[in-house]
């Protein structure tokens, strides 16, 4: 899968949606704008990927919606090396957000 310059751009403006509902936290934007979400979709679902919506994955579980993940995460108030448990992980996307935090450690 790659990543291109339109996957970038869309982040970009969904970053924008994010900051309207009242993300604050630099670095949860910056994670959330570095990780391809479209990497955790089937690739059939490229448009679906970048709207502040969750989706289904399959078996009763959805990948959240991208302020609902940027919601929780700057909740968590994460300092790097602070461990987290991620329970219920389905796609991995909110996983990935919180690595990207520096929040699973660095031997997990």
């Amino acid at each position: 899968m790659q990543d291109s310059f339109k996957h970038k751009g869309m982040r970009i403006k969904l970053i924008e949606q994010i900051r309207e509902k009242g993300i604050v936290d630099e670095q949860v934007l910056q994670a959330i704008e570095k990780l391809p979400r479209h990497f955790f979709l089937e690739s059939a679902f490229l448009e679906h990927a970048y709207q502040d919506k969750a989706f289904s994955i399959g078996e009763g579980q959805t990948i959240s919606q991208p302020s609902t993940v940027a919601f929780q995460t700057e909740l968590l108030n994460l300092t790097e090396g602070e461990k987290v448990l991620e329970i219920g992980t389905g796609s991995g996307y909110q996983a990935c957000i919180l690595l990207e935090l520096g929040g699973l450690g660095k031997d997990n």
